[in-house]
């Protein structure tokens, strides 16, 4: 009868004609095998998801080399403008038209023709961007007035309930930085920059301030909550580019919730992700 060390040897042996689909054990494969199971795994690079960026993409901030741009030009810091525009001019050569701009065009607050313009403008451009530098874009519309100048120093503007979503409110709550750009695209063809820090403030609290607000009951919705812009800059938009544009009558549904007056699935997000018109996925 063989003992049990030949039965062991003798299974082990035979188990690939046996059972083909097993790996053989180590201690009893050939040599290649035994390099292979041994040898260090191949490192396989990565595929790149996307193209690779066309230009170096610098984190959010003031680098080395603005910094220290900024320290041998000292008097800069007295100008509008932030350090990476300086740096720039400086690259390019246009700091003298840059501080002719500067010294002719730029206040920090809203003169009395700037205060006239705001007050009969119809729409504006707003800027945001979050703590980590991430930006929107939004576009406000009403008629005149609705821009309301509470002085020289604010400008108060209304947000009425929306998509929900509080893009802009989300970003001023994280980072106050805004920029308002307005535009007459009608009779003068210019434009007007201000630029400053916002805060939110509930419609009830800034109307108990400035009872003159405007209620725009007569449209169909009153403002929820304002933004208040406290002004650091202002400034001119050339009207060189700016269209003339006619206004044209239009019936204007203000404050509907209808989804095909507010556009619908216009670019046809919601129909691409299959979901079918009022209903969920």
């Amino acid at each position: 009868m063989p003992n049990a060390s030949s039965l062991l040897s003798s299974r082990y042996e035979t188990v690939s004609a046996v059972r083909p689909d097993l790996v053989t054990p180590t201690g009893v494969a050939d040599a290649a095998l035994l390099d292979l199971e041994f040898a260090e795994p191949a490192v396989i690079a990565p595929v790149p998801t996307v193209d690779p960026p066309t230009v170096e993409i610098h984190p959010v901030g003031p680098t080395t080399q603005v910094l220290s741009a900024v320290a041998e030009h000292p008097q800069n810091e007295s100008m509008p403008g932030c350090a990476g525009e300086h740096l720039l001019q400086q690259a390019y050569s246009t700091e003298e038209r840059a501080r002719r701009f500067y010294r002719d065009q730029v206040l920090d607050h809203l003169n009395p023709d700037m205060i006239e313009f705001v007050g009969r403008m119809e729409m504006a451009f707003i800027g945001t961007a979050d703590a980590g530098g991430e930006c929107d874009s939004s576009f406000r519309a009403g008629p005149p007035g609705f821009l309301h100048v509470l002085d020289a120093r604010r400008i108060a503007y209304p947000e009425y309930r929306g998509n929900g979503v509080l893009a802009s409110l989300g970003n001023i709550s994280e980072n106050p930085h805004v920029a308002m750009l307005m535009i007459d695209f009608v009779r003068d063809l210019i434009g007007l920059h201000v630029n400053g820090r916002a805060r939110i403030v509930e419609d009830a609290d800034l109307r108990m301030e400035h009872p003159a607000l405007p209620q725009a009951v007569d449209r169909g919705r009153t403002p929820e909550r304002w933004v208040v812009l406290h002004v650091e800059e202002t400034y001119v938009h050339c009207r060189k580019h700016i269209p003339r544009l006619q206004p044209v009558s239009r019936e204007r549904d203000w404050g509907t919730d209808d989804v095909r007056r507010k556009g619908g699935d216009y670019f046809g997000v919601r129909a691409g992700q299959g979901i079918p018109a009022g209903g969920n996925r």
